[in-house]
Parts: structure tokens; sequence; C-alpha cells
């Protein structure tokens, strides 16, 4: 077919067209009789209309019974990743298959010849991450040499594209995915327990000055977790060729998927029109899964997966094989066919293409058919195919700290059994790379999780707290008991809404050895002031899980800073909360400084037992019928 046309012309094909043409059947081997004009056109600039007005059909056997044809196949090349993000897999891993049970190289390019043959002219290698497979350069060269087979691509945590991304591209490579969920270097080392976003940053940089175009970022966009920095990546593509690829969070086996936690793409097509109203849509192939807009005068452009909002499983065109040899016709189903099996089995080629044929043949219309995906079934998607390790697909190991859902989503008594402090700290027992704290100096430190932009909004960083006018001492009635004295919540549904800000902050004296580890960046549990400003995050969003009677506020803004006191030998915590709603956030920003304190506490422990913490108070809020108030 048409498709089939390989990078080196296609000679597969062009010997079948000019066989048709030219009146002999190719495997017969009859002579050739004088070229017609129909040849001398196929052979001149006019052959690829020619091809098109030409082609056999495609391949009945990828072809399913929606009439969809597949010509877009997804190898997994191992089940291991060099990264535990906390959304993917426990940090200890997931139980792998045994060696013996994988696909051999020559097993994957047996697989590969025969896919391609029938129609196949992509293939994207995968895994887990493909990258930390030993052969996967000699993988690509040898796909190469598939004849009618277009485009090899890969898709990578890019931990490991720097060093290798020369050689794969000499073997062959010509398009790459490269996963980043987070452009904030404490925010990826929190995600993936591991070092690594500069090799990231590294990568995309070398893709780009190798001549990829477009070079493809991968993000999967989850509420609360980093929708905030849609505009952030879509300022990534100003002065850099990529594809910023915007995902819209799926459902996968233990990843506790709901519609809450998902930002459709209008959603984000909305949030990032309000800062770029000129943003252009770009004309799109029918099977694309894409949905792509430009800034005008950008290099780049951005891109939306639509997976749940608006499906393509209309136009899918993807197969997928696992590690370990199975055939999966939709990336939803758990029904897999072993291909693996076959193979060692002895099973002839025309037999494995029956195989084939049926598993196709036997594609559901969507979603593998299931009116409600949330409740799928379906192996981890580490074991499966990772976009590269998209898709939450195990229970959290820890919820991430700014996942404003966990509010409404609270999790379980399993998860809450182990203290805040510890759930915050790195678990990496390896040096730190001081490369990835760029963003946060030492000497002194302030560390901001907000841009500049939207952190004017911060009491205690813009404004003079002395400025703010003392207010007449509150009622001594107390408010959370009820007439016989019981504890009982505040009904606030009488009161108005209005905005309200508070400030507290915290102060934690180190000691002179523990404060040098921190200034320098040398405590082995990582960038305590990085962990601590999180841990006050989600401490401030988790308030009314942690204090029985606060209620559940929607914040609309909150910020935690940290700086060094050389003085006291101290860190200094400062947080802030705002919302717009009937009751006040002291309680929040109370508990941001103290969490961040505690994360302090815990990560320096092990230097010295000789740790105060000090000074947790409220230091302004305003709104309120009680009104404004300042602490001189």
């Amino acid at each position: 077919a048409a498709a089939s046309w390989g990078r080196r012309g296609g000679p597969a094909l062009l010997r079948g067209a000019l066989g048709a043409v030219a009146g002999r059947a190719c495997s017969t081997g009859a002579p050739v009789r004088a070229p017609s004009a129909a040849v001398r056109e196929l052979q001149g600039p006019g052959r690829g209309h020619f091809l098109l007005e030409h082609a056999a059909p495609f391949s009945a056997f990828l072809t399913d019974s929606f009439g969809r044809q597949h010509n877009y196949l997804r190898i997994s090349l191992t089940e291991k990743c060099n990264l535990r993000c906390q959304y993917c897999m426990p940090e200890e891993g997931v139980q792998l298959t045994s060696k013996s049970e994988l696909l051999t190289a020559q097993e994957i390019i047996t697989v590969a010849r025969l896919f391609v043959k029938e129609g196949v002219d992509k293939i994207r290698l995968t895994g887990g991450e493909p990258l930390i497979r030993p052969d996967v350069v000699d993988i690509v060269g040898q796909l190469y040499k598939l004849e009618g087979l277009k485009t090899i691509a890969v898709t990578t945590n890019g931990i490991n594209l720097t060093r290798l991304l020369p050689r794969l591209k000499e073997a062959g490579l010509n398009a790459i995915n490269i996963s980043l969920d987070t452009l904030v270097p404490a925010k990826f080392e929190f995600i993936v327990r591991r070092k690594g976003f500069h090799k990231v940053m590294e990568g995309i940089h070398k893709a780009t000055e190798l001549g990829y175009r477009p070079v493809k970022v991968n993000c999967v966009v989850m509420r609360g977790f980093n929708e905030d920095e849609l505009l952030g990546f879509v300022d990534f593509t100003k002065d850099l060729p990529l594809d910023v690829r915007f995902i819209e969070y799926m459902p996968f086996d233990g990843n506790k998927w709901n519609f809450k936690k998902m930002v459709s793409y209008k959603e984000m097509l909305d949030t990032i029109k309000q800062r770029w109203p000129e943003l252009e849509k770009l004309p799109c192939e029918t099977s694309s899964t894409a949905k792509s807009y430009k800034v005008p005068h950008f290099q780049g452009q951005i891109s939306f997966i639509t997976s749940m909002s608006e499906h393509f499983c209309g136009s899918c065109s993807r197969l997928r094989i696992t590690a370990d040899g199975n055939l999966k016709v939709c990336l939803f189903g758990n029904s897999e066919v072993s291909l693996r099996d076959h193979l060692r089995s002895g099973a002839s080629e025309e037999e494995l293409v029956q195989i084939i044929g049926a598993a196709v043949g036997r594609k559901k219309k969507q979603h593998a058919g299931m009116f409600n995906i949330s409740q799928m079934k379906n192996r981890p998607m580490i074991l499966i195919d990772v976009f590269s390790y998209y898709f939450f697909p195990l229970e959290p190991a820890l919820p991430f700290p700014l996942c404003q859902d966990a509010l409404q989503n609270p999790p379980n008594s399993k998860q809450w059994g182990h203290t805040f402090s510890h759930w915050l700290t790195w678990r990496t027992s390896s040096t730190f790379d001081t490369k990835c704290l760029e963003a946060s100096p030492v000497g002194p430190v302030s560390v901001d999780c907000q841009s500049k932009e939207s952190s004017s909004g911060c009491e205690f960083c813009t404004r003079d707290l002395e400025s703010f006018t003392k207010v007449p001492r509150a009622s001594e009635n107390l408010t959370h008991t009820d007439e016989e004295g019981r504890a009982t919540m505040v009904d606030v549904g009488g009161k108005p809404d209005s905005r309200r800000s508070a400030a507290a902050g915290a102060v934690v004296r180190l000691g002179e050895k523990a404060f040098g580890m921190v200034r320098q960046n040398q405590v082995k549990k990582g960038d305590v002031l990085a962990v601590a400003q999180i841990a006050g995050i989600q401490g401030a969003k988790l308030t009314s899980q942690l204090i029985p009677l606060c209620h559940n506020i929607p914040l609309n803004h909150v910020e935690v800073s940290l700086s060094l006191d050389p003085a006291r030998h101290a860190v200094v915590i400062r947080s802030s909360c705002q919302t717009w709603g009937r009751t006040g956030v002291e309680m929040e920003a109370l508990t941001a400084a103290s969490l961040a304190a505690l994360t302090v506490y815990d990560m320096c422990k092990a230097v010295t037992r000789d740790i105060v913490i000090e000074e947790v108070k409220l230091l302004s809020k305003t709104g309120g019928q009680r009104g404004d108030f300042s602490r001189v």
C-alpha cells in the first residue's frame, strides 16, 4: 500500500507497482517489457501521486470490523524504569516478569518485520524506560533495515537521552517524545524520588541540537498537581522547536481515578487563551490523536491529547506489544494475545498473521467496549507501555503535596499511617546534585512556589506588617463548643462571602552544624528548604483533615517561603493563604508554617537533636466580621 512506502523509496512497493503496470507479476521472474508511460510516471517526480491512485488495499489482517486500519505499532522494550514516580509505582518497584519471558531483540525484530509487511509504517519503542535496555541502539538499527517502515520513534523519560541520542540518531531513530510533568526542579525530584531534572532538560536541548523537529514533550495534566504550570509549558515553546502535548488524566487499575482530577482539553485551552488570545489552531490529519495550536512567532507549538473528553477511538490506528510479547489491541482493555508463546512454539508466519488478524478483528468500537472506564481492570501502565510513565497506574505511596483534590478525596487511613515529616522526605541515599537547585540558591535563600506575578498577593512578602491597623481584642467566648460544652463545628452558612487572607510564621533553630549543611545543601535526605516548602503547601490544603473542627476551604492561593538567618543559625518560615469564602484562613496559614517547620526538623534530626521550633504564630489576617489583624 502507499502507506508502506519506505524511507528509501519503498523498493518492495515499487517492485509490485512496476509489475502491475508493466504487465508482469513480481514473483514470476518473467521478462520485463519496455517501460510504459505509467512506469515512466512512477519513476519520475509524480510517483507519489501515482502510488496513491494505484495503491493496493490495506492489509485485511490489520483492519478491524469498524474499518480502522492499524499502521502504528508500539513495542515495549522493558518493564524496568530508572525512576520511581510516586504516581506510577512504589518506591521499591513492581514485580517484574523474568528475563526469560521477555521478548529477545531477535523476537522483537521478527514481530516488527511481520507487522511492517502487513502495512505498519510507524513503530514507537516504549517501556518502562526503553533507553535502559542495553541493546536499544542495535534494535533501532535492525528496525531501520525493514523495508516500508517510515518512522522509528521512542518515548523516554529523558534521563539517558543525552548520552545515547547521537548513536540512536545514527542508527535510524527519527522521532522523540520526552515525558516531563513539571518544570520545577524540586517538584520533579519529589515526584520521581530520584535526581535528574537537569538531565531531562539537557536531553530536550540535545534533541533540538541534533535536528529533531519537533521534539515532543508529553505532560499529563492533573488537577491540583500541575495544572498551574500550563502557561509555563506554553512559554517553553517560545524559543525551542517543541510540541508540548498536554494529556488528559486517564484511568488505570489502582490509580483511584475520578473525574474531578481530570482537567479537560477545553478547560486547559481556556486557561491558555486568557494569556495568549491570539493562539492559532493548526490543521491536523484525520487519524491524529492531537489537537494542535501555536502562539504566533513562537518556534514550537502545543497539542492536546483528549483521550477522555473527546476520545479518538474512531480513528485509532494503534496496536501495542508488551515487553513480555502480548498483543494489546486497545490500551484500555485487559484482553491480550501472547505472540511470544506462538513464536516460541514454532508458529509459521502465516499462522501468526492469522492470530494477529483475529485479535484485531475483535477490537471494540471504543475504550475496550466499556461504558464506565473508571471501573476498568488492566495491568499497571508501567507494565504496558507508559507514555512513558504516565496515567498514575498504582496507588501512590505518597499523595503529592500540591494535590488540591485531596481536600475532597482524602487518602485512606493506611496512607495516613506515616507521619507528615516522613511522608515528605527524600528516600534516596545518593549524594544531592546542586544542579537541580538553580531555582533556589543558598545564601540567603528564598523559595517560592508561585510565579513572580502571582506572588504579589503574598502579604508577608509585599506588605509592611507594621502598617496594618491593630484591632480590638476578640471575644472571650469559645465558638467551637455548644451550650453543654461539647465540641462542635461553627455554622458559617449565614455569613457573607468575602476575600480573606492570613499570614503566619515559624522559626527553626538548627545549631551551627546543621545550619551549615542546610546552607550548603549537604543534608543526605535532600533539599531541606524545597521539601519543607512543599510540605507547608500540602499542610495548608489538608488543614481540615488535620484539625477536626476546621472547615474544608477552597484555597485560591497558598505560598510558603523559607529563608536562612545566619545570626541565629535558623530557618525562618513564612506562609500565606487566600480564599474567597465565609470563614478565614488563619488555621491554614498556621498549619503551613508548622508542617514546614516539622519537615525541617525531620530532615535535620540525624545531624543534631538540638533543634528548637519556636515563634509559631499568626502574623496577620484580613477579612471577616472581626476585621483585620496585624502582629506588631
